[in-house]
């Protein structure tokens, strides 16, 4: 049976993970800040007969990943760093206040290393060793010709560059790291002008992941498959 972990599980890209996976048959820890409010994660909980175990887990808390490693008595095939935040999203040159980009930081990029960092050891004693980062184009800088959102922008081309660093660090265990982008998606984050559903989004990263060789490690994906700029 795959295990996979999920953070950011209660709503949008994260939760629809959690509801394809566990469609699949896989052992699915769904991760969450808030699980007594996560109601449809509960729900799909309930209903999974003990695949899905809901945690609570906040990425900003250091304490968080320690206590979770903890919690998990199993390898974890796939550890999906999902969680994150967008921020202000500010255009405004220079309006970006320095606590608000020290905050998107926090959660999109040392959080996922954190976590990451905490459950190594579960992700080696697995079949399938695969860190997977929800990064976003947004992060891509030759990508960027529109400029502004500075906090996000810059957070997911950090995240990327810790997606690279890793997939190097890890390559003699095996591991393989990525960083996905979802595409533009219809969630609170993405918004309802999104192009795609959160259903085709999760579909696509999901088999994508199915197919994961090593020599992928370090690569920046569309959920559809290609290969990314940075």
């Amino acid at each position: 049976m795959t295990t996979v972990l999920i953070t950011g599980a209660n709503r949008g890209i994260g939760l629809e993970h959690v509801r394809q996976y566990a469609d699949k048959g896989a052992r699915v820890h769904a991760c969450c800040r808030d699980p007594e409010s996560a109601n449809e994660l509960k729900a799909l909980a309930n209903a999974s007969g003990g695949k899905i175990v809901v945690h609570k887990f906040d990425q900003s808390r250091p304490e968080d990943a320690a206590r979770l490693a903890g919690e998990i008595d199993e390898p974890i095939d796939i550890l999906w760093n999902n969680a994150g935040t967008a921020g202000d999203r500010s255009n405004q040159v220079f309006g970006t206040a320095a606590d608000t980009m020290n905050a998107v930081f926090d959660v999109n990029v040392t959080g996922p290393l954190r976590l990451s960092e905490a459950l190594i050891g579960h992700v080696e004693k697995s079949d399938r060793k695969i860190i997977a980062m929800q990064s976003s184009q947004m992060g891509s800088i030759a990508d960027n010709g529109s400029g502004g959102v500075y906090a996000y922008r810059a957070s997911k081309a950090a995240l990327n560059m810790v997606t690279r660093s890793m997939a190097t660090d890890l390559a003699d265990k095996g591991v393989t790291v990525v960083a996905f982008h979802p595409g533009w998606v219809q969630t609170d984050m993405g918004g309802p002008n999104a192009k795609i559903s959160t259903e085709e989004s999760v579909q696509g990263e999901q088999e994508v992941v199915d197919n994961l060789t090593i020599d992928r490690s370090g690569e920046f994906i569309r959920y559809s498959g290609e290969k990314l700029p940075w």
